[in-house]
């Protein structure tokens, strides 16, 4: 069945992330790979408005550990969204597997618990030449994060007002 329907009216959001305050969660396992995201991200963030002094990075011991740093920085109140960066390698063990799976979980869980935008900005990659394509200058994945959650926000503020 086709229908030809049209919505009466559109929301998005802007990249306009002037006045937003952003928590950053950082995993410092493979920090050849998270440094450089946290790069992208603090770049992406500085170009769309966000003020250096608006930003707050926790650094975590690795993937694992950034659901619920995240989820605490969403429910304190003091950050309008929250960006989880990370790198999660797959190797020679099941490592991979018990990391990536629950971070990307326990993310997902904790922005729809907190209603606070929290961006997966965590590479689960095959190898580390994909992670470091992943997080280059080129194309990097902390700055995509970073547009992302200004994006959230505005747009959630949008359809909260109604």
């Amino acid at each position: 069945m086709s229908s030809n329907f049209r919505a009466g009216s559109s929301v998005e959001g802007a990249v306009d992330g002037r006045g937003m305050r952003i928590g950053l969660v950082c995993g410092r396992f493979n920090d050849l790979i998270t440094t450089r995201l946290l790069d992208g991200a603090s770049n992406g963030l500085a170009v769309h408005g966000v003020s250096e002094q608006d930003v707050t990075v926790a650094w975590v011991p690795g993937a694992f550990e950034i659901p619920i740093a995240a989820k605490t920085m969403a429910v304190s109140g003091e950050y309008d969204a929250v960006i989880a960066l990370g790198a999660v390698i797959r190797g020679d063990t099941a490592h991979f597997d018990y990391v990536a799976g629950p971070c990307a979980y326990g993310i997902q869980q904790a922005q729809l618990e907190t209603g606070v935008p929290i961006v997966f900005g965590v590479l689960t990659t095959e190898n580390l030449e994909q992670a470091l394509e992943r997080s280059g200058e080129h194309d990097n994945k902390g700055e995509e994060a970073a547009k992302t959650a200004i994006e959230m926000v505005d747009l959630l503020r949008r359809l909260r007002k109604g």
